[in-house]
C-alpha cells in the first residue's frame, strides 16, 4: 500500500516530521519549547500519523534529541534573562527604598508631632505663670490701694461696711442652696 501513495515513503516521512516539528516549534516560545518537549513529541506523531496513514505507514514515537539555538537567538536570550534579571534587582531596591523613604517619613511626622506637643506644653505653662504673675500683680496693687484707703480718715469704717456686705452676701448664698440655714449668734452687730 506505501507504493501508491508515496514513492520513498521514508523520504516523505522524514520530510513530514520535520515540517510538522517547525510547524509546532513556530507555535510555541523557545523557553516552553524547553519544557514542553513529551507534548511536542506526542503533537508530531499524531500530525505524522494522520498524513501517512494513507500510505500504510503508522509512527509509535517521536523523538526530539537535541535542540541547537542559532548563536544569534541564544545571545538575544541570555541579553533578554539578563534585562529580566536587572529589571528584578532594581524593582526590589526600588521597594525597598520606597519603604525606607515611608519609614523615614513616619518617623520625622514622630518627632515633629513630638516637637509640636512640647511646644504647646511650654506655651501653655508660660501662659499659666503668666497669668498667676499678672493676678499676683493685681491683687498687690488692690492690697496696696486697700492699705491706702484704711490709712485715710474713716477708712477703718468703710473697711468695716464692705466686711459686712460680704458676710450678708455669703450668708444669702446658704440659704438658698441648703434647705438648713446657720446664723451666728451675734447676727445682729
Amino acid at each position: 500500500q506505501a507504493s501508491y501513495g508515496v514513492e520513498d515513503p521514508e523520504y516523505a516521512v522524514t520530510q513530514l516530521a520535520q515540517t510538522t516539528m517547525r510547524s509546532e516549534l513556530g507555535k510555541l516560545s523557545l523557553d516552553r519549547v524547553f519544557r514542553e518537549r513529551e507534548s511536542l513529541n506526542a503533537s508530531i506523531v499524531d500530525a505524522i500519523n494522520q498524513a501517512s496513514d494513507c500510505w500504510g505507514i503508522r509512527c509509535l514515537r517521536y523523538e526530539i534529541k537535541d535542540i541547537h539555538v542559532p548563536p544569534r537567538v541564544k545571545e538575544s536570550m541570555q541579553m533578554q534573562a539578563e534585562r529580566r534579571k536587572r529589571a528584578t534587582v532594581l524593582e526590589s531596591e526600588g521597594t525597598r527604598e520606597s519603604a525606607i523613604n515611608v519609614a523615614e517619613g513616619q518617623k520625622q511626622a514622630q518627632i515633629l508631632a513630638s516637637e509640636a506637643e512640647k511646644a504647646e506644653q511650654i506655651n501653655k505653662a508660660a501662659g499659666e505663670a503668666n497669668a498667676m504673675l499678672v493676678k499676683a500683680r493685681a491683687k498687690a496693687e488692690a492690697i496696696q490701694l486697700l492699705a491706702a484707703a484704711l490709712a485715710q480718715p474713716h477708712g477703718s469704717a468703710a473697711a468695716s461696711l464692705s466686711v459686712a456686705e460680704q458676710y450678708v452676701s455669703a450668708f444669702s448664698k446658704l440659704a438658698k442652696d441648703s434647705n438648713t440655714l446657720l446664723l451666728p449668734a451675734n447676727a445682729g452687730d
